[in-house]
C-alpha cells in the first residue's frame, strides 16, 4: 500500500490543522494506521493510531484531548485533527500502515511509510 501525508503548513500557536493520509495499492481496511512525528533534532515520537475499522484509537498523552484520529475506509483516508497547536507540535508528520492483528505505539510494527508533511507553529 502507497502512503500519501498532506495538509501541513505553517499555523500560529493555538490554531489547527488537518492532516490526511491517502492510501492506495492496497485494502485499506486490512491496515491499521497511525501517526508519527519527528521534530528537528528529536526522535521520531508516535502521535496516535486508529484501528483497522476505526475501532480502537490511541492518542500520546502530549497530544490528548487537542488530537483526534478518524478513517474513511470508502475514501481510503485518515484524518489527524490538530487544534490548540503549540510550537513544541512543530515537526514532519508521518503516516504509516500496519497489517498486524495489534495496534501499537511501535514504529517498528508499522510496514508502510508515506512521506511525511512539515507542520510549523509559531509562538
Amino acid at each position: 500500500v502507497q502512503l500519501q501525508a498532506s495538509g501541513g503548513g505553517l499555523v500560529q500557536a493555538g490554531g489547527s490543522l488537518r492532516l490526511l493520509c491517502a492510501a492506495s495499492g492496497g485494502t485499506f481496511s486490512n491496515y491499521r494506521v497511525a501517526w508519527f512525528r519527528q521534530a528537528p533534532g528529536k526522535e521520531r515520537e508516535f502521535v496516535a493510531y486508529i484501528g483497522k475499522r476505526g475501532v480502537g484509537t490511541y492518542l500520546a498523552d502530549v497530544v490528548k484531548g487537542r488530537f483526534a484520529i478518524s478513517r474513511d475506509n470508502v475514501k481510503n483516508t485518515v484524518a489527524l485533527e490538530m487544534y490548540s497547536l503549540k510550537p513544541e507540535d512543530t515537526a514532519v508528520y508521518y503516516c504509516a500502515a500496519g497489517s498486524g492483528a495489534r495496534n501499537t505505539t511501535q514504529s517498528g510494527t508499522y510496514d508502510y511509510w508515506g512521506r511525511g508533511t512539515l507542520v510549523t507553529i509559531s509562538s
